[in-house]
């Protein structure tokens, strides 16, 4: 059945309107989705707009065109090239780049951050001020805080009713407050009619000070050094400048003044032409006014001085690096007089600067330049490397501090050496190793002359299996000379010396690895080594040798030596890497001289001694805080202590520390030195030095100290009683601005 349906005219009207009405619905719902996504852009400008070089954030945003000025408020930020203006509100001129800001405001360029209630900046000329303003420079953890800070250039600054300080807190344990602080980054800071106040209360007036607010090097002065000597210098005073010239070049100027002596200068330069070549040069020069009527210590040099002596020192490190394994080395020092280092012993450039670490290039200094420095060599070496050989060409002089005159002291200019390591002879099991030397040997009174020394070795390795080796070797030495005798003692004249030696080395070495286990200490390896050499030389008729050729003594003596190590293989936790540590080194060796055992001199008259001293070597540093290095020597003949040298080493992680030093040779030194550093609590450490001449029966130092240290400051308390010289020090630190010391002596 089909049917039809049938719409009246009434009908039709209403669904025409319910269309339309269903259309008015959906194109309301178009339009708004269309404005939403349109005007959401618009929207996002208002919060973030460009004005020129400037970006500026804010929760809420508007723009004066009429005055062409920008009012942001809540979390405002305007970023420039090189730094940020936040604050809370912000009135912006775009034409004038004038920023008025209010709350939380911080303002930052490049690496300087200032910060206070309310301010006023020129984002583009980066400057400004703030109330209520600290600013802080982190390479000298300096806070700085102000009344007002202005911003008067690109990195210099002027506090107003401010205050200085190193201490961390809002209650400093002190501070400098002044009417007037300048600050310039990278250079220094001024304070004028100041008070150096403790927690609040005024101490110390302070009508004029210099502090450093550096992150680069600059020019100025450095920290001056105040010191007292009783006996020797009196009131000590140097004040250093640094002059930076260049990047590759700088130098120090200091000044010093010494009451009982006079005025020093001393200049220091140092240059860097680049990764193969650099060098510092130094040199001081004092008109001495000091008088000295003879007076000293058994063995030193004694002097009548009555005034106006003209002391000086200069001192000159070089290195130049070209291709191919070729290097030159300058180390040349020299001072005025024997005495220099005994009179400035307890100051001056060269303990300044001593250092044994090779990688400190302008700060190294290798000898140590205290009243026991004996002697002082100036070297230039010309040295060329290969893979098998070595020539060193050498230009030396000594100086000797022990003698009045160094006319006789051997000076080598020049000595030129060829040294070949051992290495093999072609596809031969043989090896090869050689010493040869070529020199001119010079001294004013005595004997001098050339020399020309060549030895050569020749030696045949052989092992039998894993755990037995045997080297024979054979050495022939030619030396030949032209020498003269100044002195008189010994006719002019040239000869030459024949000499050979032979060798044999049999040596073996056992081994046992045990497992430990443990966290840090895997496997422990216990080595033995023992070891027996023969050497023989032939008695040679060295009449005519002159002094400054090497002796070549005749020898026919078996030494055996026995070798222990331990060696810790040290796992490093969460890696699979390993390390390994030679935390032991023992060595005991003895010579038989067979020549002697078969003497035949009357043995009621005489008592052979074929038996040599034993010599101990032990190394032990079974961790990091705790090190001991004996060497001593045992006659077993006497049965007595020929040479004990050790030092014991002790610290732990809180910062306590013990070194013990002894040196001992039988009938001419006897010398005990004790070095001890106690944390006594967190912020207190103790100190006790002394250096005792046992042989003698007398202290040559004794030094107690102690020193209390906070966080920003530290105070340091100190006596020292020399065998020439004593005196009291108390230096009060200010971390970060220097030290302020007040010194006495009696």
């Amino acid at each position: 059945m089909v049917g039809k349906i049938q719409f009246s005219e009434n009908d039709y009207i209403e669904v025409k309107a319910f269309v339309i009405n269903q259309l008015k619905r959906y194109f309301r719902w178009i339009i708004f989705v269309v404005f939403f996504f349109q005007a959401s852009p618009l929207l996002a400008q208002q919060q973030r707009m460009a004005a020129g070089p400037f970006d500026i954030d804010a929760e809420s945003l508007s723009f004066d065109r009429e005055s062409e000025t920008y009012k942001a408020e809540g979390d405002v930020n305007i970023s420039f090239e090189g730094g940020f203006l936040k604050a809370d509100q912000v009135s912006f001129d775009r034409r004038s780049q004038e920023a008025q800001a209010e709350g939380n405001v911080v303002f930052k360029y490049d690496m300087d951050v200032i910060e206070g209630e309310r301010g006023q900046f020129n984002v583009g000329q980066k400057t400004g001020a703030v109330k209520n303003g600290k600013l802080f420079i982190e390479k000298n953890h300096l806070y700085l805080k102000g009344n007002k800070i202005e911003k008067t250039g690109i990195a210099t600054y002027l506090l107003k009713e401010g205050s200085v300080t190193t201490c961390d807190g809002e209650s400093p344990d002190w501070k400098i407050t002044a009417e007037k602080i300048e600050v310039t980054i990278d250079g220094y800071g001024t304070i004028n009619q100041g008070f150096f106040k403790v927690k609040d209360l005024p101490l110390l007036y302070v009508p004029y000070m210099i502090f450093p607010a550096k992150k680069t090097r600059q020019s100025g002065f450095l920290y001056p050094r105040i010191a007292y000597s009783s006996d020797k210098l009196g009131w000590d005073m140097g004040i250093p400048f640094y002059w930076a010239i260049s990047e590759k070049t700088d130098a120090t100027f200091y000044q010093r003044y010494m009451d009982k002596r006079g005025f020093q200068e001393g200049a220091e330069l140092r240059y860097y032409l680049g990764e193969m070549s650099f060098g510092t040069f130094y040199g001081d020069y004092l008109k001495d006014n000091f008088e000295i009527n003879g007076t000293g210590e058994t063995g030193e040099l004694f002097r009548n001085w009555e005034g106006d002596h003209n002391r000086w020192s200069y001192y000159w490190d070089h290195e130049t690096r070209f291709k191919s394994g070729l290097y030159l080395r300058a180390n040349i020092k020299k001072v005025s007089d024997n005495w220099y280092f005994k009179d400035f012993g307890s100051h001056n450039y060269y303990l300044d600067h001593y250092s044994i670490a090779e990688h400190e290039r302008f700060s190294r200094v290798a000898f140590y330049g205290d009243e026991a420095l004996a002697s002082m060599d100036s070297t230039v070496r010309l040295v060329k490397d290969w893979n098998y050989f070595n020539m060193t060409a050498l230009m030396q002089y000594t100086d000797n501090f022990q003698s009045y005159s160094n006319d006789e002291t051997l000076q080598r200019y020049p000595e030129i050496t060829i040294t070949g390591i051992e290495q093999p002879v072609f596809d031969t099991p043989f090896h090869f190793a050689m010493d040869s030397t070529w020199g001119y040997y010079y001294r004013t009174t005595g004997q001098r002359g050339y020399l020309l020394d060549v030895y050569p070795v020749i030696s045949l390795p052989l092992n039998f299996g894993s755990y037995l080796a045997f080297t024979p070797e054979i050495g022939i030495r030619e030396t030949a000379w032209d020498s003269k005798d100044t002195s008189g003692f010994t006719s002019p004249g040239n000869s030459t010396r024949e000499a050979y030696h032979i060798a044999a080395t049999l040596d073996s070495e056992i081994q046992r690895i045990f497992n430990i286990g443990g966290r840090t200490i895997d496997k422990i390896r216990h080595g033995i080594r023992p070891e027996v050499i023969y050497r023989y030389v032939p008695q040679l008729d060295e009449m005519d040798r002159p002094n400054f050729v090497e002796a070549m003594a005749e020898e026919n003596r078996i030494t055996y030596a026995l070798t222990n190590t331990l060696t810790a293989r040290l796992k490093d936790e969460g890696t699979d890497m390993v390390a390994y540590r030679e935390f032991l080194h023992l060595r005991l060796s003895q010579s038989f001289d067979i020549n002697e055992a078969k003497n035949n001199i009357d043995p009621i008259t005489y008592e052979r001694r074929p038996f040599s001293d034993i010599q101990m070597e032990l190394d032990f540093s079974p961790f990091d805080y705790f090190a001991a290095d004996i060497d001593t020597l045992f006659s077993v003949n006497s049965g007595e202590w020929r040479q004990i040298n050790g030092a014991l080493t002790m610290a732990d992680r809180r910062g306590d520390s013990a070194v013990i030093q002894y040196r001992y040779t039988q009938n001419v030194l006897e010398e005990l030195n004790v070095y001890l550093k106690a944390q006594a609590t967190k912020r207190i450490n103790l100190s006790y030095v002394l250096r005792r001449n046992q042989l003698d029966e007398r202290d040559l130092e004794t030094t107690y100290g102690v020193v209390y240290q906070k966080q920003c400051w530290q105070v340091a308390l100190q006596y020292t009683n020399s065998y020439d010289d004593r005196g009291y020090m108390c230096v009060f630190s200010l971390y970060g601005l220097g030290n302020v010391g007040s010194f006495s002596g009696g």
